[in-house]
């Protein structure tokens, strides 16, 4: 398990490449769900800065808040209400430009500005999403996207519940 992480300055796409195989590293041989979605939180708001990040996790017809970093947080999300309810149903990553322009956002903080939820998927099967806010419009871009999906996708994957 790596205890140490190395945060490289540079575009996002540099920060990103040498993050992901860090994270891959930091997870890799501890089996808790917990402690690794609450350090891969971790490593993400301290690399980028975002304002929020976290997790949520499904528990039968609801979204439930897991680790994160940030302030505090909606504990629980209804299928398809929010921009983590619309990842949720509609099993695709929502990159929200101005959180106030998205049909019923819920407001957890009035400092969100920008958000991108990307879900978490077993075979098809949404097990959560991790949600992530920035202070800032227009913060999120396709970039983003790219490797918060592949983070998502091919190494959080590893962690999903069976």
């Amino acid at each position: 398990m790596a205890e140490e992480l190395i945060f490289i300055s540079g575009s996002k796409e540099e920060q990103y490449t040498s993050l992901l195989p860090q994270i891959q590293s930091l997870i890799k041989g501890e089996s808790n769900l917990v402690a690794n979605l609450a350090n891969v939180s971790a490593v993400l708001k301290e690399s980028f800065d975002f304002f929020w990040v976290g997790f949520y996790l499904v528990e039968h017809e609801e979204l439930v808040l897991g680790p994160f970093q940030g302030s505090v947080a909606c504990t629980r999300i209804k299928w398809g209400k929010g921009v983590c309810g619309a990842a949720w149903q509609q099993a695709v990553t929502q990159l929200v430009p101005d959180v106030d322009a998205f049909p019923g956002h819920i407001a957890c903080s009035s400092f969100s500005r920008s958000e991108i939820v990307v879900p978490l998927l077993n075979n098809g099967e949404v097990w959560g999403v991790l949600d992530i806010d920035s202070d800032r419009i227009s913060f999120f871009d396709e970039v983003d996207t790219l490797f918060l999906e592949k983070l998502c996708n091919d190494i959080l994957i590893e962690l999903c519940p069976r």
